[in-house]
């Protein structure tokens, strides 16, 4: 069994959720691995000064994930689908999430961790169509995989929408600038459960720090629950312009520039993910609301730009 003061091997660590954990973690306290394919990349580095060690190793190489785990206390486990020229792989997605849990089971790591997303499990099929459902069921896939490996500790976390869509630079619902307005398919009236993904990496780190707690746990994790009406308002008080929230078809809003994929958000309109705050506060996680994260993030990335 790894010491208390073993390191926590994080996956993902130059992204968004993976990064989140190992910023956690480091401020905690916790030794961080960070596995990287190619440690002399920019973002590597950029992770390595955060205090975390690099560790190479390759999401389709069994030896080597097995190596890198080895001596860690945990495993944080974060898998995005690869984009090839006939869509996403979820295959591949499933494929590498196993090939890491397998190999963590086989290397004595005693605590699993693994982000999923709000909602897989519950749906086969959705009404946002065939990428939604695909989506849903290679997550639910892997937590299975999970639930059945034989960790003596594992935990699964279900994020929702994340807050970082909202960021303009993103261009994801702001195709057109903040002049253009907000472009989406998801109606006023429609209420999204969101999440900032540094509320993620508290998760993980939280589970990691305590994981007879969260054993067994498989968290549907939002840090706010919001209609598209009050995001507009908030967004409209921190950028200081007026944003009504977006009541388009789907065929305004991809004329409007929004790029394909967010087509699929219209399965929100009907049966969103089920994440609501309530469920996180019951573990006494730390949240972010909305604003909060909008007057931190969104300001912070106008200074960028203005400099």
């Amino acid at each position: 069994m790894p010491a208390p003061s073993a390191p926590v091997l994080v996956t993902g660590a130059t992204g968004k959720q993976g990064g989140a954990t190992a910023r956690a973690l480091r401020a905690a306290g916790v030794p961080v691995g960070a596995l990287v394919r190619d440690p002399a990349t920019d973002r590597a580095r950029a992770v390595e000064a955060l205090g975390a060690e690099l560790v190479t190793g390759d999401l389709h190489d069994r030896e080597s994930l097995i190596q890198a785990a080895k001596g860690a206390r945990a495993v944080f486990s974060v898998q995005i689908a690869p984009l090839t020229a006939g869509g996403f792989d979820f295959d591949a997605e499933v494929a590498q999430a196993v090939n890491l849990i397998d190999s963590a089971k086989a290397a004595g790591v005693p605590q699993f961790v693994q982000t999923s997303t709000s909602g897989a499990g519950r749906h086969t099929e959705m009404p946002g169509g065939e990428a939604v459902a695909l989506t849903l069921n290679a997550k639910a896939a892997i937590e299975e995989h999970v639930r059945t490996a034989g960790f003596p500790h594992w935990t699964i976390l279900k994020p929702s929408f994340f807050m970082e869509n909202f960021l303009p630079s993103m261009t994801f619902l702001f195709p057109r600038g903040v002049a253009g307005g907000l472009v989406s398919v998801i109606k006023p009236q429609t209420r999204v459960s969101l999440v900032a993904t540094d509320d993620i990496g508290g998760a993980a780190a939280a589970a990691i720090a305590t994981p007879e707690r969260f054993d067994g746990v498989a968290l549907e994790l939002a840090s706010d629950y919001l209609s598209m009406t009050e995001i507009a308002a908030v967004l409209s008080r921190v950028l200081g312009t007026p944003l009504p929230a977006p009541d388009m078809t789907e065929e305004q809003a991809l004329a409007a520039g929004m790029p394909a994929m967010g087509a699929s958000h219209k399965w929100l309109n009907v049966s969103g993910p089920p994440a609501r705050p309530e469920s996180a506060r019951e573990f006494g996680l730390a949240l972010t609301g909305f604003e909060e994260w909008a007057r931190q993030h969104l300001r912070a990335e106008r200074l960028r730009t203005r400099g």
